[in-house]
């Protein structure tokens, strides 16, 4: 389950005094068990969650970076992608209560900004599009949720508490509070028509409005419409009707046609 923040709560958290890494790990395995039903256990998240042990050695080959380690850091990365499949840049800046569900996939960029208490789905990718060095990755605010197979390139910002839906490609800055579908990623779903329960949970994923099948959907009732105009019309001027084939001349009556399959077959 995902905890949406209200603002309060969000400013609240940013006025906080950053925690040792051992507090941040404790942070990390405690908000799993708000946004992950199948957690039992400290001990099952701490041994057989990929996205606690990627978050662990991360938080840890980030102090190496600032700290001119580089080698050394993006090696630690290196090991932790073989056995998570989770690869985070070590200069990538994570914020608290950060949860990868699944994990499988993930890739975080160098230059990629996450804050507090976001959640990524597996497959997400926080990517860039230029090879020019400075900003060139995706900055997440707070309380941000982004579905399985997601893709959020360049140098943008995704509003706090915003939502991005699964396997969306996201090229612009999104509003806080914004829902995020398509590709390219079109904000379709305003906060006062999410369904939120009382709890301040959304998670229907599969429920997010597709812009791309409403599109199709409009075209076809609008066809639809235009061909019981143009078959009135057709009535009432005694011209022949729309059904004839324009291509090849044809009548597409049925019993033409199974006239014309039996020729053929002979």
């Amino acid at each position: 389950m995902t905890v949406m923040l209200d603002e309060k709560t969000l400013t609240a958290v940013d006025a906080e005094p950053r925690p040792g890494i051992f507090a941040l790990l404790r942070e990390d395995v405690s908000c799993v068990f708000q946004r992950d039903p199948a957690a039992r256990t400290t001990w099952e998240v701490i041994t057989t969650y990929p996205g606690i042990h990627a978050l662990l050695w991360h938080r840890i080959s980030y102090l190496l970076w600032n700290r001119n380690w580089r080698y050394a850091a993006r090696f630690l990365s290196f090991f932790a992608r073989m056995f998570t499949q989770i690869d985070i840049h070590p200069g990538a800046t994570i914020g608290r209560r950060f949860f990868i569900d699944h994990g499988c996939g993930v890739v975080i960029g160098e230059t990629a900004e996450v804050g507090n208490d976001v959640t990524l789905y597996h497959g997400v990718t926080l990517g860039g599009v230029s090879w020019n060095p400075g900003k060139r990755h995706p900055t997440l605010c707070d309380g941000v949720v982004v579905g399985a197979g997601a893709k959020i390139l360049g140098p943008i910002t995704v509003g706090r508490a915003a939502r991005v839906g699964a396997n969306s490609v996201v090229i612009q800055d999104v509003p806080d509070s914004m829902t995020v579908v398509g590709i390219p990623g079109r904000i379709v779903l305003p906060e006062n028509l999410r369904r939120i329960t009382q709890q301040g949970i959304d998670l229907d994923h599969h429920l997010m409005p597709d812009p791309v099948g409403k599109a199709i959907s409009c075209l076809l009732e609008r066809i639809a419409h235009l061909e019981k105009h143009l078959g009135v019309c057709a009535e009432a001027q005694e011209i022949p009707a729309a059904s004839d084939c324009i291509t090849c001349s044809e009548t597409c009556d049925p019993a033409h046609v199974s006239v014309n399959l039996k020729r053929t077959t002979h």
